[in-house]
């Protein structure tokens, strides 16, 4: 069992600062994801834990040991690539073996590593074969395989499904989180994507530039979104985020949108702009909802199952997702209890 610790961590290239006092503590046996933009930091942070990339300023820890000036052989951390990274003139079970036989374990060792991983990522059949020869979706398990046989105790995954088709993807995502299940050991898991962040992680750490936005179970993130970065940025379409300017607080309570007014008894809004939030899914076609209004579709995206919906209303687009067999009427509808409201600084205020 493992944790990892950040303590005030600084980072940048030239005068580029990439990441800014980062704090961060993880927990024992946790699936960790990093999620972000590109250029928010998150490969950064994973290549300073592996040793790949010198801390500038601040410290890191594994089980409280301080690993800032260990050597990368040292810090019993196991890498997955983007790339796959794999020795095209070896076979998979050379590819597999390569480390260990860098520390010259025995060979009886070493076959019963290769084997043993092997057979958890049902790749037994492949030993023989070279990367040439092998799938994508192969090579990813093949350079997994090879972190398995190190028995690190925290396993770094730097975007390893981004070369894959949308459907590999969907597969890998379900083999890497048996394989948490099953090994139980610590995994860092750096992605943009957002999908792969929400089924696979224990918690999520959002960053922007370099700065932790929020840090939470998927569950957290999605319905309990600290900002307007964090609503926006996690949920397909993302969330709808409506500017209220201070010609529409009506009152201390009111404001004006779309048409309506809209009353929060626990809310005082000041004489400056908000935003409200609210996610595709929550707009209805009904009457039934606690608010309805009349607006605009300009398009519609068909997928199968379900469909969206681009709609304008007093000149502010909004999208709804509603199920394919749901017929669209002349009305939308939204509740209380979904309406997200965020201050002028795009921060969540509490309802």
């Amino acid at each position: 069992m493992a944790n990892i610790k950040f303590k005030g961590v600084h980072k940048s290239f030239g005068s580029n600062k990439i990441i800014s006092d980062f704090n961060l503590k993880g927990k024992e046996d946790e699936f960790l994801v990093l999620v972000g933009p590109s250029g928010c930091g998150k490969s950064t942070l994973l290549r300073m834990i592996a040793g790949l990339e010198k801390i500038d300023e601040g410290e890191i820890f594994i089980n409280d040991q301080k690993i800032n000036e260990l050597h990368p052989s040292k810090r019993q951390t196991a890498m997955v690539f983007q790339s796959y990274a794999l020795y095209p003139h070896m076979n998979v079970f050379e590819n597999m073996s390569f480390g260990l036989k860098i520390e010259k374990r025995p060979k009886e060792e070493i076959l019963s590593k290769v084997t043993e991983a092997a057979k958890i990522l049902k790749i037994e059949d492949l030993l023989d074969r070279r990367p040439k020869e092998l799938s994508g979706g192969q090579r990813q398990r093949v350079a997994i395989g090879r972190a398995i046989t190190r028995n690190p105790k925290i396993f770094l995954f730097d975007e390893p499904l981004s070369n894959l088709d949308a459907a590999l993807r969907a597969e890998m995502r379900v083999e890497i989180s048996k394989l948490h299940n099953q090994i139980k050991t610590n995994m860092i898991y750096v992605t943009h994507d957002q999908v792969e962040a929400m089924t696979l992680a224990d918690r999520i750490v959002i960053l922007n530039r370099g700065n932790i936005e929020q840090i939470g179970t998927p569950e957290e993130i999605y319905n309990d979104p600290s900002n307007v970065f964090v609503a926006q940025f996690i949920g397909t379409p993302k969330m709808n985020i409506l500017e209220i300017s201070e010609k529409n607080i009506i009152s201390e309570n009111t404001f004006k949108l779309l048409g309506l007014e809209i009353n929060f008894k626990n809310i005082k809004f000041e004489k400056t702009k908000h935003y409200v939030g609210i996610r595709p899914e929550h707009l209805k076609v009904n009457d039934k909802s606690d608010f309805t209004f009349n607006p605009e579709v300009e398009l519609i995206e068909n997928l199968g199952n379900e469909k969206i919906v681009y709609i304008k209303k007093d000149k502010k687009q909004l999208s709804a997702k509603i199920p394919s067999n749901v017929t669209i009427t002349d009305t939308i509808g939204f509740n209380y209890k979904d309406l997200l409201i965020f201050d002028k600084n795009q921060i969540r205020i509490k309802l």
